[in-house]
C-alpha cells in the first residue's frame, strides 16, 4: 500500500517514531516473578521455595496440580529440595507477561486498521475517481446479492414446482386408458326395413373413427379452437400466460387458454369445474397424453366427445340433429356452423338465434381463411350459403314405445350391464306400417267405447253417475277415485276435483284425448259432475290429477310362420315408460280359453267337431253351476262345433270335466301359457289371468299347423364396434299337435266368425278365425284371431277391473279392433283361405241335430270334418212321429 500517497500512517509507527519510551510496555507489565510448573509425567512439581513451608488454606492454588490420589503421593517440603527441576517448565509469570504483550499488539493493530479505514473513506469522499470506484464496487455487490436471490428464488421455485407436480400428479388417471375409453353412445332401435323406432341413451352419441370425418369438419373445428393442434405438445404457453394473467386479475378462474388436447383431459378424465387444482392436473396430464396418443386420436376423441347442444354429443349426432345427415356428408359451410357451435351451443345454435349462429360461422370461416386451412374462393363460397336446417325431431310419440322395455331385456341378457353404455344398433321384427294400423285402431276403438259410453267432453251431471268417494286418498296407490268436479279455471286450463278429503287439479291438455273439440275447462264438465281420477305418482299431497274415464286396450300380431311380432301397442298414448299392457297386463281370458279346452279334446280324440255336449248345468252333477251368456242355451245339447260358436259355457265345462282340469292346464303350458293355472273347472271359462302376448302365442299354434314358437321381437344386435353379437338363446320351435288337428282347430274358429258371437268379422275380406271372450260383468273384452298370415289378440278393460258396461262384450268392444288392423294388414297382400291338409282329414254329411252319419236325403244334414278314423260310423235314427232322435256317440 502507497502509504505517503494519503499520508503518514502514524497509528502504524513504532514507539520511537512517535516518540515514545521503547520499553514502555515492559514497565507497565512488569511484576515479581512467578514460577509455572508443567507437570512431568515421572515427578510431583515442586512447591515454590517461598511457599515450602505453607501448608493448609494458606497454600497458593496452581494453575496446575494434581489431585489427591494422581500419580505419587503429595512430597512432603523437605523431599522438595531434594527433586530436580523439570525441562522445559517456564515461570508462570513470564508466560502471562507475553501473552499481555500479544493481546496489547493485536489490539493496537486493531485500532489503527479502524483509524485507516476512517482516514481512508474521508478522503476518498472528496476524490472523483474514488467515488467512480466506490459505485462500481457498490454496483458489484448489489448485482452479487441480487444473484444469490434470484438464484435462491430459482431453486425454491423449483422446489416448489417439484412438490407440485408430486401433490397433483401422484394420483392422476392413467393416460393409457384413453386408448380404450368408449364414452356412453345412443342405441338405436329399428324397424325391421330400418325405421327408427326409438333411442336410448345416457348422452346421445354415436361415435365415428376419424376417417370418416371429413377434411373439411377436422380444419373447422382446428380453426375454431386450436389452430396449432398439430404443431404444439399438449399446451399453448401463451394462452396459458394470457389466462393466468386475467385469472389473477379476477382472483378466481374464468379463462382457460385451453387446447384440444385439454379440452379432451377436462371432459374425458377430470371434472369440467373451473380450479386452479383441476388446472394443474390438467396440465400434468396434457403432456402424457400427447405421449400415448397421436394427434389424430386426441382429435377423434375431442369430435366425439364435445357437446352440441339440444342434448347432442359428437359430430356425427350433431350433423344428423341439425341437418339430418351422417357428418360423412356435410359441406365446408355446414362444418364451419358445428365448428361455431363449442364455444357456446345454447347461444350460438341456429335453432335458438340463427343470426348469431351465421355470425359465429362467419368468424370460423374467417378463421379457415387466414389460417390457409381452406381457398379464400372456397371461405368466400361457404360464407354466401344460407343456413338450411333439417326439420326437428318429433318428440310427441314415438312409433313403438312398448319396444324399448323388450329391447332393453334382449340387451342385458346378450352383453349384461355394458349395455347401459349404448351404442348398440338393434333391429326389431316391428312393420312400422303395421305398428301404425295397431295404434290407430286400439285408439279408434277406445275413441268409440267413450262416445257411446258418454266419455266425450262436454261432462253432463246425470242420475246414473256413481256416488263420489269419500274419505282419505290412500298413499302410494294408483288406486281409480270417483271425484267431484268443484272448480273450472279456463284461464289455467284446469279443472279443480275434490276426492274425499284431498282436492287436486287436472290440466285438460293432457286429457284431449276425452276432448277432440278443444273446450275450455268451463265446458269440458259441470261443476258438480263426478269423474275418474287417478293422483299423479300415487301421491294425493301432490295435488296432480290425471282423467281415467275410459278403458285401455292392448293388441299384439304376430307372423303365423315364424312367430315374430309385427305390431304391439301396450295402451292409448304411446308414451314410453307407460305400462305395455301387452306384455304385463294379466287379465281373465274369458271364452277365449275354451279353444284351448276343445284342442286338447281334439288331439286326444276324446271329441271331435260333431260331438254332443251337455249345455244345462244339472248335467255338472252340482260340482260346478256356471252360467251360459245366452239364456236359451242349455235348452238341448250341442254339437261342439255350435257350442264353441255361440260360446256356450256349460258345455265347456262338461268337457274339461271329463278330460281332467289339470291334463287340460298342461296342455294349455304346451301351447305357451306361462301363467300359473288351477286346476279346477273354472279354468274352462279363461277364470285364470294370462297375458296377451301368451294368448296370440296360444292361437298361432293354430294357425301355424300345430307348431309352437316362442314369440320374437328382435333380429339382429349390431354391437359399438360394428360386430354383430348372439342373440339370447331361443326355444326351438316344437310342434304341439298335428296338422290336420289344428286344421280342425281352425275350421271350428271360423264357426266363431261365420254363426257364432264374431260375425261382425264377415264383413272382412280376408277369410278369419277366432274366439271372443268376456269376463263376468264384462271386466274384460278379448277377441284373439287369425288370418293364413297373421294372428292377433286384442285386449280390452279398465285398468282397476271396472265394468265396461252394459253390452260390451268381447265381439262389441275388442273384435272393431281386430277388423281394423287386419283390414288395413291386408291391404296389400293377396286374399288367401285356410288350405286343409293333404292327408289325415275325412269328411262326411252329419245330422245336424244327433251329429251320426246323415241318412241319404236328410233334410239340414251339413258337411264335418274329422280326423281319419274319429269320423262317425253309425247312422242317424229317423225319427218318429212325436220322437225325439235318440243320441248316439261316434266313439
Amino acid at each position: 500500500m502507497d502509504m505517503d500517497r494519503f499520508g503518514r500512517r502514524d497509528d502504524l509507527a513504532s514507539p520511537a517514531q512517535r516518540g515514545e519510551d521503547p520499553r514502555r510496555d515492559d514497565a507497565e507489565v512488569k511484576e515479581p516473578p512467578t514460577q509455572l510448573w508443567v507437570r512431568s509425567p515421572q515427578a510431583t512439581p515442586p512447591i515454590p521455595e517461598e511457599r515450602a513451608g505453607q501448608a493448609g488454606p494458606e497454600r497458593q492454588t496452581l494453575p496446575w496440580s494434581p489431585p489427591p490420589g494422581d500419580g505419587a503421593a503429595r512430597s512432603s517440603p523437605a523431599d522438595a529440595s531434594a527433586q530436580p527441576t523439570v525441562p522445559g517448565a517456564l515461570p508462570a509469570r513470564r508466560l502471562a507477561r507475553a501473552a499481555g504483550r500479544i493481546a496489547s499488539a493485536l489490539g493496537a493493530l486493531a485500532s489503527a486498521l479502524e483509524r485507516a479505514v476512517a482516514v481512508r473513506r474521508a478522503r476518498d469522499q472528496g476524490h472523483p475517481r474514488s467515488r467512480k470506484v466506490q459505485w462500481r464496487r457498490r454496483l458489484r455487490r448489489w448485482a452479487w446479492r441480487i444473484a444469490m436471490a434470484a438464484s435462491t428464488l430459482l431453486g425454491l421455485g423449483l422446489l416448489m414446482f417439484a412438490g407440485l407436480i408430486w401433490y397433483y400428479g401422484h394420483d392422476l388417471p392413467r393416460t393409457s386408458e384413453l386408448r380404450s375409453y368408449h364414452p356412453p353412445e345412443v342405441t338405436r332401435i329399428l324397424a325391421r326395413d330400418g325405421t327408427p323406432l326409438a333411442e336410448l341413451f345416457v348422452e346421445r352419441r354415436t361415435v365415428v373413427p376419424i376417417s370418416a370425418v371429413p377434411t373439411s369438419m377436422k380444419l373447422a373445428v382446428l380453426a375454431a379452437e386450436d389452430a396449432n393442434f398439430y404443431k404444439h405438445e399438449g399446451l399453448n404457453y401463451l394462452g396459458i400466460l394470457r389466462a393466468l394473467l386475467v385469472n389473477l386479475r379476477s382472483a378466481q378462474a374464468r379463462q382457460g387458454g385451453s387446447t384440444i388436447t385439454q379440452q379432451v383431459i377436462k371432459n374425458v378424465l377430470l371434472t369440467p369445474e373451473r380450479t386452479f387444482a383441476r388446472k394443474i392436473r390438467e396440465l400434468i396430464l396434457a403432456r402424457r397424453i400427447e405421449q400415448e396418443l397421436t394427434k389424430d386420436e386426441i382429435l377423434e376423441l375431442y369430435l366425439n366427445d364435445i357437446y352440441f347442444g339440444h342434448g347432442r354429443y359428437g359430430v356425427e349426432e350433431a350433423a344428423r340433429y341439425y341437418f339430418g345427415k351422417s357428418v360423412r356428408d356435410v359441406q365446408l359451410a355446414e362444418a364451419a356452423l358445428l365448428a361455431g357451435l363449442v364455444k357456446g351451443p345454447s347461444v350460438y345454435s341456429p335453432r335458438v338465434d340463427l343470426a348469431r349462429a351465421e355470425e359465429r360461422r362467419s368468424y370460423v370461416l374467417q378463421q379457415l381463411g387466414d389460417k390457409k386451412f381452406v381457398a379464400r374462393a372456397d371461405v368466400d363460397a361457404a360464407a354466401r350459403q344460407k343456413i338450411v336446417l333439417a326439420p326437428p325431431p318429433e318428440h310427441a310419440s314415438e312409433l313403438a314405445p312398448e319396444v324399448v322395455a323388450e329391447v332393453e331385456r334382449a340387451l342385458i341378457a346378450a352383453v349384461g350391464p355394458q349395455a347401459n353404455r349404448g351404442g348398440y344398433t338393434v333391429t326389431t321384427t316391428i312393420d312400422p306400417q303395421l305398428q301404425r294400423a295397431a295404434r290407430a285402431a286400439v285408439r279408434s276403438n277406445l275413441d268409440a267405447y267413450a262416445a257411446r259410453r258418454g266419455l266425450i267432453a262436454p261432462l253432463k251431471r246425470g242420475k246414473g253417475d256413481p256416488a263420489p268417494f269419500e274419505g282419505t286418498p290412500t298413499q302410494g296407490s294408483e288406486r281409480v277415485y270417483h271425484g267431484v268436479v268443484t272448480k273450472a279455471d279456463d284461464a289455467a286450463g284446469t279443472l279443480t276435483v275434490r276426492v274425499g278429503t284431498a282436492q287436486g287439479v287436472v290440466k285438460l291438455e293432457r286429457a284431449a284425448r276425452y276432448n277432440p273439440r278443444n273446450l275450455p275447462p268451463s265446458q269440458f264438465a259441470e261443476i258438480g259432475k263426478v269423474v275418474r281420477v287417478t293422483f299423479a305418482g300415487g301421491d294425493p299431497r301432490s295435488g296432480r290429477l290425471e282423467l281415467a274415464l275410459g278403458p285401455q286396450s292392448a293388441l299384439v300380431a304376430l307372423d303365423v310362420r315364424t312367430a315374430e311380432v309385427l305390431a304391439i301397442v301396450g295402451g292409448y298414448d304411446a308414451a314410453r315408460g307407460a305400462l305395455n299392457r301387452a306384455r304385463s297386463a294379466r287379465r281373465q281370458p274369458a271364452s277365449t280359453f275354451k279353444p284351448i279346452v276343445y284342442s286338447y279334446g281334439i288331439q286326444t280324440r276324446a271329441f271331435t267337431a260333431a260331438s254332443i255336449l251337455e249345455t244345462h248345468p244339472s248335467a255338472l252333477g252340482g260340482k260346478y253351476r256356471p252360467d251360459n251368456y245366452d239364456e236359451s242355451d242349455g235348452q238341448a245339447p250341442r254339437r261342439l262345433r255350435e257350442a264353441l260358436a255361440q260360446s256356450v259355457n256349460v258345455a265347456a265345462v262338461w268337457v274339461l270335466d271329463r278330460l281332467g282340469p289339470a291334463k287340460v292346464a298342461e296342455w294349455a303350458q304346451s301351447l305357451g301359457v306361462t301363467s300359473k293355472l288351477g286346476a279346477d273347472l273354472s279354468l274352462a271359462l279363461g277364470a285364470y289371468e294370462v297375458t296377451p302376448f301368451e294368448m296370440v302365442g296360444a292361437f298361432n299354434v293354430f294357425a301355424a299347423g300345430g307348431t309352437y314358437r316362442d314369440p320374437a321381437i328382435i333380429r339382429s344386435i349390431i354391437g359399438p364396434g360394428g360386430q354383430p353379437l348372439p342373440l339370447p338363446s331361443a326355444a326351438p320351435a316344437r310342434r304341439v299337435m298335428g296338422e290336420a288337428e289344428a286344421y280342425i282347430m281352425t275350421s271350428l274358429l271360423r264357426s266363431v266368425v261365420d254363426s257364432g258371437t264374431a260375425k261382425r268379422a264377415r264383413a272382412m275380406s280376408t277369410p278369419v278365425a277366432g274366439k271372443t271372450g268376456t269376463s263376468n260383468a264384462a271386466k274384460d273384452a278379448w277377441f284373439v284371431g287369425y288370418s293364413t298370415d297373421i294372428a292377433c289378440a286384442v285386449w280390452t278393460g279398465y285398468d282397476d277391473a271396472s265394468p265396461l258396461g252394459p253390452g260390451e262384450t268381447g265381439g262389441a268392444t275388442s273384435l272393431p279392433a281386430f277388423i281394423a288392423f287386419m283390414q288395413d294388414a291386408h291391404k296389400a297382400r293377396p286374399r288367401t283361405d285356410f288350405a286343409a291338409p293333404p292327408d289325415g282329414l275325412v269328411r262326411v254329411l252329419i245330422d245336424a241335430t244327433t251329429g251320426q252319419l246323415a241318412l241319404p236325403g236328410t233334410a239340414g244334414a251339413t258337411e264335418e270334418v274329422f280326423l281319419a278314423g274319429t269320423e262317425p260310423a253309425a247312422y242317424a235314427e229317423l225319427p218318429s212321429s212325436g220322437e225325439v232322435p235318440r243320441i248316439m256317440w261316434p266313439f
